[in-house]
């Protein structure tokens, strides 16, 4: 696959697919005879890995030690679990303050009518 065919399946841009090669997310994708990026389904499987961690607000720091560990076949599964149990906890938590904001929007929602005439209530006073 071609870097526009990779782009628009994996719904990322032909810029940030090249930046994370160039730092060192991605292994290096190997080039056609005219020299244009030629993409293996591994490397595809590479993108969407990388893409799913940053979707999980994974650091660019963070990833960089992970693909480390991993390309240089560094006997670290350990550490590679505990970035992942890290990353996966950090998620949970976001998942959490946003539920309570959720849970809150919707009580206003519920209760918006009851509000609204409090605060006439409240204004007539004044």
């Amino acid at each position: 696959m071609n870097i526009n065919e990779v782009s628009k399946k994996l719904d990322i841009s032909k810029d940030t697919l090249r930046y994370w090669e160039k730092i060192g997310l991605l292994p290096p994708v190997k080039r056609n005879a005219s020299g244009y990026r030629d993409y293996s389904d591994r490397d595809a499987n590479w993108v969407y890995y990388i893409k799913a961690l940053r979707n999980a607000g994974m650091s660019i720091e963070r990833l960089l030690e992970f693909v480390h560990l991993y390309l240089k076949d560094i006997d670290d599964l350990d550490r590679r679990k505990e970035l992942l149990i890290e990353q996966r906890n950090e998620l949970l938590a976001e998942i959490a303050k946003r539920q309570e904001t959720v849970d809150y929007l919707t009580f206003k929602i519920d209760h918006f009518e009851e509000h609204v005439m409090n605060q006439k209530d409240e204004n007539k006073g004044e």
